[in-house]
Parts: structure tokens; sequence; C-alpha cells
């Protein structure tokens, strides 16, 4: 991997982790849009979406260590689910972008 796309995805797993941690205690519409700004950050730094999906998938996973009772877990899946989507929200705006672009450059 390239320096800088493992300093940005470095960057990225440590803003990731206390953001999803901050939403499954809140849960606001602030959090959401922090995410979507932070997908925006990590696609401009070339972090791809994979990554992105893979720290996602780690952080969480570690998340649900903590879950005390069987009951919780669908309440933080959930959570964490609705920030996920919206985490990569920007990369399927950027996708759609792309493709309209390329269908109006065909003759």
């Amino acid at each position: 991997m390239v320096e800088g796309v493992t300093d940005s995805l470095e960057r990225f797993r440590l803003d990731y982790a206390p953001l999803l941690l901050r939403h499954l205690s809140q849960r606001d519409e602030a959090g959401l849009q922090a995410a979507y700004q932070l997908g925006r950050r990590a696609m401009q730094e070339s972090v791809g979406l994979l990554d992105v999906v893979r720290v996602h998938n780690e952080v969480f996973l570690e998340v649900l260590t903590t879950v005390r009772a069987l009951d919780e877990v669908t309440d933080v899946a959930k959570a964490a689910s609705d920030l996920l989507i919206d985490l990569v929200a920007s990369f399927e705006v950027a996708q759609r972008g792309f493709m309209d672009e390329r269908r109006g450059a065909r003759p």
C-alpha cells in the first residue's frame, strides 16, 4: 500500500472509532452528518470503499464484545448500520455522478 494511503487509512480509523462510539450513545443527526463528512474526506484522501467498510466492521466487532445483554445487540447493530449508510453515501453520490457523466459522454 502507498504510504499516503496508509496514513489516510490510519487517520480514518482514528476518526471513525470515536464517531461510532459517540453515535451509539447519542444517535442524533449530528453524528450522521459527521459520518457523511468523514466519508467525503476519506474519499478525497483516496481511502477506498472496501477499506471504509473493513474499518467499520473491525470497530463494530470490537464494540459488540462490550455489549452485555443479547437484546442490546440488535439495537447496537441497527445504530451502527445507520452510521455506515451515511458514511458511504458520499461514495454513492460520487459513483452516480461518474456514471451520469459517462452516459452523457457517449455518442
